[in-house]
């Protein structure tokens, strides 16, 4: 009889405690300890609790309180802070959460495929830079990878210091990238790791993004395909997965910007890229509710056999890739966007290049230009327009900082047409800011292509010894198509 009772107490005192823990206030992943919240940004807070319970949030002594919804959610808004450094955060309901070890700093989210997922111990250098990396006021939130058919409210991750011990598995490019940042601005850095590897550009865009546009239709009809399809059940490549799974759950946490590493998935439809792109960095804007928060990416470097080489090859050849570095060349026109130009990085035998330090500078240096407004030349030269004298072209360019320069020899990787569209090398050279380029085989040339390959020969650089963006100056059809397969 004792046991009896004894076991129907334990159950009453289990509800009991079970029904006051529903009732606790209770916080996104990415809301917690060691975070580092948005200098100067109004700050989203939000989570869960009883249906009508009032919650208050106070950081730094302002507070702001919200009554919870009948779906058990509440959300506030956090007035501004001006100061780095350390702050106090508190939640409170029924229950009080104290989040320790909080920054006010700026936060990047850090995303795109497996070169952005790529870790700091498999990179050049890793066995210098992992045991320096003691920098405690640099903060990483890595999202556990997972694809969703519909928005998730929340995943699997927690922020942690700088550490040796917590930097290995870390994203090299979003280390190298924040920590350039950190040392220059003198500042706290939060990086938000949110990257997947094996994934198209569709996987991170809203479907009500996709939906609005007849144009990505077809990617609409693969995901519902694949969705009947079990042994495709989890893959990253179907559309709007990875943003239901990965970026919805993050928004609207307050963020500086984001830096992208991704267009290899891609480049068999580069031609389709060049409004995709767009849409997506349009599409996390409108979901973030940060307006024209800076957005850089990273050109895709060289990559594959050298057939396509001036000593290779008798004429130059199409190239999937360098039409799609050319799609993200022209994603410069969006607001706020700025392009790592990596043609001089890439390793033709491995799709993931191990010098990650240098992309995280180059990414760096544009944050600094973009984000921060500094005056400094943030890239190589990029194409701006050309004219024609006789059977030459005349380039100018952009970025041409101290001056434009050819990189260890001769200037190389130029291709000349005329009206009939076939491509042979051709000679250049600079003359003051512009690039001249002939041919005897091309009296009357009507386009020019630079560091048109795969794995391009080319050297126009800047003074300043950034890498020029290759670029074409026709918008004739490349090999690319926009079939999805």
């Amino acid at each position: 009889m004792r046991s009896l009772r004894t076991f129907v107490l334990a159950a009453i005192i289990s509800i009991a405690v079970g029904g006051i823990a529903s009732a606790d206030v209770k916080l996104p992943a990415v809301i917690g300890d060691n975070m580092v919240l948005q200098q100067g940004a109004e700050l989203p807070f939000w989570g869960w609790a009883e249906p009508g319970e009032g919650v208050t949030v106070t950081i730094g002594g302002k507070s702001v309180s919200a009554t919870t919804a009948a779906d058990g959610r509440w959300f506030v808004r956090v007035p501004s802070v001006t100061k780095f450094g350390v702050v106090e955060v508190v939640v409170a309901g029924k229950n009080s959460l104290t989040l320790k070890n909080v920054l006010i700093g700026d936060v990047w989210v850090c995303s795109g495929q497996s070169n952005m997922q790529w870790r700091v111990l498999e990179s050049t250098g890793a066995k210098e830079e992992i045991p320096a990396a003691k920098h405690p006021t640099i903060r990483l939130f890595k999202v556990e990878r997972q694809t969703a058919l519909e928005p998730q409210t929340d995943v699997e991750g927690k922020w942690v210091e700088c550490s040796p011990e917590s930097i290995g598995e870390f994203s090299a490019v979003a280390y190298f990238f924040g920590r350039e940042l950190h040392l220059r601005l003198n500042r706290p850095m939060g990086l938000i790791e949110a990257a997947y590897s094996g994934c198209g550009a569709e996987s991170w865009i809203s479907d009500a993004t996709l939906k609005a546009d007849p144009f990505y239709q077809q990617l609409l009809e693969k995901s519902a395909a694949d969705n009947r399809d079990p042994s495709r059940a989890n893959t990253p490549n179907r559309a709007t997965v990875l943003y239901n799974g990965v970026i919805a759950p993050l928004q609207p946490f307050a963020i500086r910007g984001a830096i992208w590493y991704q267009g290899e998935q891609n480049a068999a439809r580069a031609h389709q890229y060049r409004t995709l792109f767009p849409a997506l960095i349009e599409d996390w804007r409108r979901t973030w509710g940060q307006g024209d928060f800076p957005f850089l990416f990273v050109q895709l470097p060289n990559y594959l056999p050298d057939k396509t080489k001036p000593d290779h090859s008798p004429e130059p050849e199409s190239s999937a890739w360098a039409e799609l570095r050319d799609a993200q060349r022209q994603t410069l026109s969006a607001p706020n966007t700025g392009m790592a130009v990596t043609i001089d990085l890439g390793d033709p035998r491995d799709i993931h290049p191990k010098n990650k330090v240098e992309v995280g500078r180059r990414l760096a240096r544009q944050a600094l230009s973009v984000a921060y407004g500094q005056s400094l030349f943030a890239s190589g030269p990029l194409y701006r327009s050309m004219t024609i004298a006789g059977n030459e072209a005349h380039l100018q360019f952009y970025d041409v900082g101290g001056g434009l320069a050819a990189k260890g020899s001769e200037l190389k990787g130029f291709a000349i047409a005329g009206a009939d569209q076939k491509f042979v090398w051709a000679k250049a050279s600079i003359v003051g800011n512009k690039v001249i380029v002939s041919s005897d085989q091309v009296p009357r040339p009507v386009s020019v292509r630079y560091g048109w390959a795969d794995n391009p020969d080319c050297n126009l650089c800047n003074k300043e010894g950034l890498p020029a963006s290759p670029f074409r100056t026709d918008d004739w059809p490349g090999v690319t198509t926009n079939v999805v397969k």
